[in-house]
This record gives structure tokens, sequence and C-alpha cells, in this order.
């Protein structure tokens, strides 16, 4: 099942298609993925996997977080996230290889955007300044931001100086183009956000009409094989009792003989 995975931004580049158009890519290297823990509804109130990426020296883990490392019998991974789930799945379900893409896909990219430091209103906001002409020294600055006593005060969400990037950023509805297996890495048509060598999250796109109907079907599925699981568990428990039954019947034409 296609869950998702960890990776790394390597870079840009451009490829060509079937039909000799170039595309603008990124290349995000996918391998080493971990699985490190399952969580399920039974025991922990939802059903995730824990997947780890990039390993890392043991010295640079804490205690708690080397526990985990090693029950899963895994090196310490400088970066870990949950991919959640519709329901419980079984060991062989999870495929946290690249071939769980295929070219054409539809995917979310999940990356930390680069951080710009402290921006004025026009780099922030994309505000169009103030009149250059001479006279005047606030060519870049946002000018009146309120009314006189009504209302007395300035409206929340106001374009205002501050920090820009270094925040959680989601790019979704990004196509596959290519995935190469040998070298572990998946190319994906256009920006995706992050410095080079910043890690990013690579899932299947919600959002997608396409990705929908494949995400349903996949879901489909595994709550079909859950509940063949549930009915097989039952059909034995149904079957105790009458074999129960069988052998207290046996054992009744023996005791009648006996006497």
């Amino acid at each position: 099942m296609s869950i998702g995975l960890l990776g790394q931004k390597i870079g840009m580049t451009s490829v060509y298609d079937a039909n000799g158009r170039l595309h603008p890519v990124t290349v995000i290297a996918a391998g080493d993925n971990a699985l490190l823990r399952r969580l399920t509804n039974e025991n922990d109130g939802y059903s995730a996997v824990q997947v780890g990426f990039d390993s890392q020296k043991e010295s640079r883990v804490n205690k708690a977080e080397l526990g985990v490392f090693k029950s899963a019998n895994s090196e310490p991974k400088r970066f870990v996230r949950e991919f959640r789930l519709t329901s419980d799945l079984a060991e062989g379900e999870v495929d946290l290889t690249v071939t769980q893409f295929q070219s054409g896909d539809f995917v979310d990219v999940i990356g930390r955007s680069k951080g710009k430091g402290f921006q004025g209103v026009m780099k922030k906001h994309n505000f169009d300044g103030q009149g250059a002409a001479h006279g005047s020294k606030t060519h870049r600055r946002n000018g009146a931001v309120g009314n006189r006593s009504t209302p007395g005060r300035i409206w929340k969400n106001m374009g205002m100086p501050g920090h820009l990037g270094d925040e959680r950023v989601t790019v979704q509805n990004l196509q596959v183009m290519q995935v190469r297996e040998a070298e572990k890495v998946i190319l994906i048509s256009g920006a995706v956000p992050g410095c080079n060598g910043s890690y990013v999250v690579v899932r299947p796109a919600i959002k997608n009409p396409a990705a929908q109907i494949k995400l349903h079907q996949q879901h489909a599925k595994q709550d079909k094989a859950v509940a063949k699981k549930h009915e097989a568990e039952k059909k034995s428990e149904e079957k105790k009792p009458e074999a129960e039954k069988k052998q207290e019947a046996e054992k009744k034409p023996e005791a009648a003989e006996k006497k």
C-alpha cells in the first residue's frame, strides 16, 4: 500500500517527457526508509506507522529515542515522522521503497521553507509601496494601518513587517515524472519547499480527483482484507463449540457401555 516516504531534497534539473516537452523537476532521494513502530487502534487509539530516514550516530540520540530504534532493530535516524492509516496493516503490507510511486502519480510534498529573516511589507506581502518622488522617505513603508477612533484599533491579520519563511509548507498535486529504483530517487515536477539537503515528506495527493479514486480503492481493498480476517476469526470461534459438542456426544455412548 502507498502510504508515503521520507526523503532529502537533492536539487533541481530538467527531463523530457514522452512527447518531447522539457519539464523542470526536483530530485528527491528517498532510500533508507526504516519502519520503526506500528501504532494500532487497540493499543494507541489510532492507526499509524512511524518511519525514520537518514542514519546518525548513537551519541546524538537520547535514551528514549534509542530504545525505539533498538526495538525496531534499526540504526538511529535523524528524521522521524508518522503516517496515519485508516486501519491496522499486516506485516507485509507496508512498502517503504520508491516503487510505491509510479510515473504519472500525483503527490503532496511537505517541507520547511527557506528562512528569509525580518522582511518589510513589499517582500513579505507583495505591497506596491508608496510614491518614489522627491520629498518622501517612506517609499517601502506600509503606510496607514487604521482609521481614527472607528474602529480605534488595527484589524487582525493586517499585513505588517516581520519574519518571513522557515515554516512548514505543503505543495499539493505535484506530478511524479520518473522513479529511478536503482538510484532510489524520485523526480517530481516543479519546485518543492526547502533548500538543497533539507528533509521532505512525500505522500499520495489527497485533493486530486484521480489520486482520491486510487486512494479510495486502496482503502476499500484494505477494509475488505480486515473484514475477511474478522470473518475467519468469527467462523473459527463458532466451530469450537460444535467440536466440543461432538466430543461430548462421543463420550456418552462410551459411558453407557461401561454401565
